[in-house]
């Protein structure tokens, strides 16, 4: 989590106010139905007596809305603002600029707070780009706003996988074979690259957009034609696409909370139910198994 080396606005508990948390969701990117699913989750998990939620949403065309105070999420089938939301519809507050919106937020005593009030803490939930890069972290450090998760240059490195593996590779860890291709030069060097892909390491290997998550855009390629396929639909979704050496690995996953001194999970194992972890296996099947803690060896 992003502090702010400031005094506290107010603390949760007994006789004292509760903590006002933005959660900011939704958004322009193909992940924004996933971003509503976790917004619900870390909402619901939210206690009432503890924190007030402050749910701001995104809809697909960009605009920001602020939510009523009475807000429940998909598939509650008495849903209002938030429905709506899904639909790019004109639900709850609108909020014409919400950067200067949220820099009132924090402007302090005396100031006029706006449509947002003030927060004392926010969860970025917007998935994908535009809210999960570092754009979105760079408002919020610049309204002066602490926020849970990585940093800019964190969330801008995990999220672009081609410099997350140069960082990698500086550190000395171990990465899996790959290319790199731009969009711009498919026209005049698609075959050129599929042929340097071949000659690297062959078939199977994965294709995907260099950034982006919940696996969109993701396919594998056992030959020729796959490939091919594969990266004109890796091109839709970004400008810059990688391609991977096939892996016959295990889906490990750990979770790190804290900035100073940071606390890391037991591990835990994703064991899918299709070829691969792929959108499909991840938010609509039900075949995937989840390991907590994953059986490792010492």
């Amino acid at each position: 989590m992003r502090t702010r080396k400031k005094e506290t606005r107010g603390r949760a508990g007994h006789g004292h106010a509760r903590l006002r948390v933005g959660v900011i969701y939704g958004g322009r990117s193909v992940e924004h139905e996933v971003s509503l699913v976790s917004a619900r989750a870390i909402m619901q998990a939210l206690d009432p007596r503890r924190y007030e939620v402050v749910p701001i949403g995104i809809t697909r065309q960009g605009r920001w809305v602020l939510a009523g105070a009475h807000w429940t999420l998909p598939p509650d089938p008495s849903v209002r603002g938030l429905v709506r939301l899904r639909n790019g519809g004109r639900a709850g507050t609108a909020l014409a600029s919400l950067p200067r919106a949220a820099l009132r937020s924090a402007a302090g005593p005396g100031r006029d707070p706006g449509p947002l009030g003030r927060l004392d803490v926010i969860f970025p939930v917007v998935h994908g780009m535009g809210g999960e890069e570092g754009t979105l972290q760079g408002l919020l450090e610049l309204a002066d706003i602490p926020y849970v998760g990585a940093g800019v240059l964190g969330s801008a490195l995990g999220m672009d996988k081609a410099m997350m593996k140069v960082v990698f590779r500086e550190a000395g860890l171990p990465i899996v074979d790959h290319r790199v291709l731009r969009r711009s030069d498919l026209e005049a060097g698609r075959d050129r690259f599929v042929q340097a892909v071949e000659e690297a390491f062959g078939y199977p290997c994965f294709v995907k957009p260099a950034n982006g998550g919940s696996s969109v855009g993701v396919s594998k390629a056992k030959r020729r034609a796959d490939l091919l396929e594969a990266i004109d639909l890796a091109a839709r979704y970004d400008r810059k696409i990688i391609v991977e050496r096939g892996v016959d690995a295990r889906e490990i996953e750990c979770s790190v909370l804290g900035n100073d001194e940071p606390e890391a999970s037991v591990p835990g194992e994703i064991v899918p139910g299709n070829e691969f972890y792929d959108y499909r296996a991840k938010y609509i099947d039900e075949n995937s198994r989840l390991l907590i803690p994953a059986p490792l060896s010492p």
